[in-house]
């Protein structure tokens, strides 16, 4: 089983159905696929929705998530411990922490930021 960690760029890519993502739609089908989303991307997108900065629906979103069968992933004190290992190559905690995440579990990341390439192997972008 492969296991793969959307970022939250490219889960709401797939929630709204653009095109960027038509690859991780082919991975996401595939028996031998196991895709999770992050709790840290609920918050994300929980945080940005409470600011004005993003307009969704979470109850839809996490719905449209178990419809697909994508796992949710917790935040463990492993991960911090991954987090606190990172360089820093990029600014956002968000991305460090997603990262970590799929470091920690072992996972591939697929994302659609070049920069999170130089962190890891495990890092996918589309």
């Amino acid at each position: 089983m492969i296991k793969y960690l959307l970022d939250t760029n490219v889960l709401l890519w797939y929630f709204w159905g653009t095109d960027r993502v038509r690859s991780i739609r082919d991975i996401a089908a595939c028996e031998e696929a196991d895709v999770f989303i992050s709790v840290v991307s609920l918050w994300e997108i929980a945080i940005k929705v409470r600011t004005g900065k993003l307009v969704v629906n979470l109850d839809e979103l996490r719905l449209f998530a178990n419809n697909h069968a994508f796992n949710e992933l917790p935040l463990t004190g492993d991960c911090l411990k991954a987090y606190l290992e990172l360089p820093k190559l990029h600014k956002d905690p968000f991305d460090h922490i997603l990262l970590a995440q799929a470091i920690t579990y072992p996972m591939r990341f697929i994302t659609g930021d070049s920069i999170l390439a130089d962190y890891s192997s495990l890092v996918r972008v589309v």
